[in-house]
């Protein structure tokens, strides 16, 4: 088997949770389980891979969770949240991962590292919290979360009121060392979870946790770079990029450079919650010497690996 090098592969949030009828932890570790498939076939074909992953729902799962038993016990924070949400989601990949290595025949481990991705605590986004999360409460109770928690609350679209926290920009991996050497001792690793969990640093030099959250892609993407992976893979729920999406003059990409893809953002091509972040994320790993990136659906991740289809990304 040749060597084909570092893979950092970003799965996306309908990775886990495919609609909202299938949502419990069964369902998420079969939906786990047919992404892992995909990805024992680049592994196959000679790749080293490192698979990070969302875990908004799981986040709103646990922080919901923590509000309903407010009255019996005490209420986990934000950074806990994402930790914890860590935990399963890697439990629930390695093991998948395991049970197809093993009907594969494939000689290899799997190893979950809860991860730590530092922000700068001098972060604009501390000043202007944007990401909502949790639960929809009433007018009253919102009120009554901000003056006794300090939480920031806005009204959503006419659906209640939601708390909303700060998403700092990822500045860098604390466990990247960690997982670079993991990766070269021939483990399939599962890291930054939800872009890792947020964490300041003091003046004294020691971190905290912070009550944020960091864009999934973008905590990838500084993976990529901190480890040299020679290809970034967001798996996604599109099978190629497309321009002008939607309308009539719609066109699907097959490749863009560096200098297309910043063209397509100001012309606004790309949507703010879905492919926007994906291809900015792209252009930061771009931008720190990354070779090049893919985006593609789970199911033809072979398939563009051989150039059939897919949206490649390069400088």
């Amino acid at each position: 088997m040749q060597k084909k090098g570092v893979a950092v592969v970003a799965v996306g949030g309908n990775a886990l949770i495919k609609d909202k009828d299938h949502q419990s932890l069964q369902d998420q570790f079969v939906a786990a389980s047919d992404t892992t498939a995909h990805i024992a076939e680049m592994i196959l074909d000679g790749w080293d891979v490192v698979i990070t992953h969302g875990n908004g729902p799981q986040v709103g799962f646990n922080l919901r969770r923590s509000e309903l038993a407010a009255n019996e016990l005490f209420e986990v924070p934000l950074d806990y949240c994402g930790a914890d949400s860590q935990g399963s989601i890697g439990y629930m990949f390695v093991q998948a991962l395991r049970n197809e290595f093993q009907r594969r025949g494939i000689n290899k481990q799997s190893v979950a590292v809860v991860t730590q991705t530092i922000v700068n605590r001098d972060d604009p986004a501390f000043q202007n919290p944007t990401k909502p999360i949790g639960s929809f409460m009433d007018a009253a109770m919102a009120k009554e979360k901000a003056e006794q928690e300090g939480w920031t609350v806005v009204e959503d679209a006419g659906r209640g009121w939601r708390r909303v926290v700060p998403s700092p920009i990822p500045q860098t991996i604390i466990e990247a060392d960690s997982i670079q050497s993991l990766i070269k001792q021939g483990f399939v690793v599962v890291a930054v979870g939800g872009g890792g969990i947020p964490v300041i640093e003091l003046e004294n030099g020691d971190i905290t946790g912070v009550e944020a959250v960091i864009d999934k892609d973008f905590g990838a993407a500084i993976l990529a770079g901190s480890v040299e992976a020679d290809l970034f893979l967001i798996s996604t729920a599109v099978e190629k990029v497309a321009i002008n999406f939607n309308t009539p003059e719609e066109k699907w990409l097959d490749e863009m450079t560096v200098a297309e893809a910043r063209q397509y953002i100001k012309e606004g091509h790309f949507a703010k919650g879905s492919m926007l972040p994906k291809i900015e994320a792209i252009l930061k790993y771009m931008e720190e010497g990354g070779k090049r990136a893919l985006i593609t659906n789970p199911e033809n991740i072979k398939n563009a690996l051989e150039g059939k289809t897919g949206t490649w990304i390069v400088p």
